[in-house]
């Protein structure tokens, strides 16, 4: 963070000192909310949690190294007192970004926020210093956390704007306003919680109406080929950029198409020319990722040569995202345990079926390990007995539905798309999906292990990976 007193603090977030000695002190590290980062220079912020109250660890804190601590009540360490922890971290947030007016990218979707934001972040890292979220902090807190990671010297300050319902994305775009605003689809996740994709349209949409003016420099990046998303140029002041494989999208690609280890290849064109694609990621879902990240670097200025050579060489960043690794017995694992909805399932699934043709060993296998995609409300059901069906058209070997009745809805699903015998299992745990796997897998086999975060399936992807000892991989590609 750019270095600030604890009075110029004090000042920016409405707060009361209590046993702050010099007010003049310096707050030059980082701002945390966990007391184990915490380093010298920096500041704590306590919030009490369900778990845990923050403001027990002040003191540990300020031994740490903290010059004070923001906080909702005097905690006997310097401090700045707040009304409101959450509102005075963005207000902190909104003062550091308008100092430093650097530019501000904001991103947001349904789907694929997090890996898109990983490739715009290594594409604008090659046009100068930039810094992004690791992971998914894209909320009120996560996200001036993010910003508060900015200095002087950052160009580029790319953020993942989640929301859970209306006017959750417009909050946060007053906390750090974009110039430039991304947005990649509307989907089915979190529908249960919004009641409809118009919802979920009416608050992505809420990015574009915060961009400003075209004559400002504002500039609203939105997807040419979901119907959702092209629809919200009227809602934008800012010049609009249709990025996709629809003929008049600015940024498309063309030419897609899978390479033998299911990675996807495409001859970029933008307004300043045509450059080839062959991604290190795999699926052709990234596609369009790709597409979102370049249309951004595009109109920073980066040749498309440039452009195409940085989309080639990017990797993952982020954990448990299409993370593939291959153990030295052959059996290959993708780990995609993160987070699940109906359109990123679909996109892992066709991203299995590939990797499986890639010329793996001979009786080399596909197993499709699922579990809950959370939150789909009264869409539930058929959207789990949807993908246990396309489970089936895909012919992937086999599914291990992982848990309780949504797992059994995907079960039934591809039983009753024709599954036999043991194609498809349901079994009540992780566990119980490791014990099934470690008995019946073998080389050449492709195992893609995938749920909403809070199956917590990313277990199923360790424990084959202890099992035995694994190839190198980097960026999410494994070594071959």
């Amino acid at each position: 963070m750019i270095s600030l007193s604890l009075a110029e603090i004090t000042s920016i977030v409405g707060g009361q000192q209590h046993d702050i000695p010099d007010a003049d002190r310096q707050v030059t590290g980082p701002v945390v909310t966990d007391s184990r980062a915490v380093r010298p220079g920096g500041l704590f912020v306590a919030f009490a949690g369900e778990r845990a109250d923050g403001h027990d660890f002040a003191p540990g804190a300020v031994e740490a190294g903290a010059v004070a601590v923001l906080a909702a009540r005097p905690v006997g360490v310097p401090a700045i007192v707040v009304h409101d922890v959450t509102a005075a971290l963005g207000a902190l947030a909104r003062a550091v970004v308008e100092r430093l007016g650097t530019t501000v990218v904001g991103l947001t979707g349904s789907a694929g926020k997090t890996s898109t934001k990983d490739l715009i972040a290594q594409l604008l890292q090659r046009h100068g210093p930039t810094v992004w979220p690791e992971g998914n902090l894209n909320n009120e807190i996560g996200l001036p956390l993010t910003a508060l990671r900015a200095d002087a010297t950052t160009r580029h300050l790319v953020l993942e704007m989640g929301a859970r319902g209306i006017g959750h994305i417009r909050y946060l775009a007053t906390l750090t306003p974009p110039r430039i605003g991304v947005v990649l689809n509307v989907g089915s996740a979190h529908i249960g919680e919004f009641g409809g994709r118009a919802q979920i349209a009416q608050a992505k949409g809420e990015l574009v109406e915060a961009l400003p003016s075209a004559e400002e420099g504002g500039i609203a990046v939105l997807n040419a080929d979901d119907p959702y998303v092209r629809a919200m140029a009227p809602r934008t002041k800012a010049r609009t950029v249709l990025f996709g494989e629809a003929e008049d999208a600015a940024i498309r690609a063309e030419n897609v198409r899978l390479t033998d280890l299911g990675q996807p290849a495409f001859t970029l064109h933008t307004p300043s020319g045509c450059s080839d694609v062959t991604m290190r990621l795999y699926g052709e879902h990234h596609v369009s990722n790709a597409l979102a990240a370049a249309a951004v670097a595009h109109e920073l200025g980066m040749p498309v040569d440039e452009i195409a050579t940085a989309l080639s060489e990017a990797g993952t960043l982020s954990r448990w995202r299409m993370e593939v690794t291959e153990r030295a017995d052959g059996v290959t694992v993708v780990n995609d345990a993160y987070n699940a909805n109906p359109e990123s399932m679909r996109a892992a699934l066709r991203a299995l079926v590939a990797m499986g043709a890639a010329g793996k060993a001979e009786g080399g296998r596909t197993w499709a390990v699922l579990g809950e995609m959370a939150e789909l409300g009264e869409e539930s059901l058929a959207e789990h007995d949807a993908v246990g069906r396309l489970v089936v058209r895909l012919n992937v070997s086999k599914l291990v539905a992982v848990g309780g009745r949504e797992a059994a809805w995907l079960d039934m699903g591809a039983k009753n798309e024709g599954s036999w015998g043991e194609e498809s299992v349901h079994v009540s745990d992780a566990r119980a999906a490791v014990d099934l796997l470690r008995s019946e897998l073998r080389p050449g086999d492709v195992v893609l292990v995938k749920a909403s975060r809070s199956v917590g399936l990313e277990r199923v992807a360790a424990a084959l990976l202890d099992d035995e000892g694994v190839m190198g991989a980097e960026g999410g590609a494994a070594s071959r």
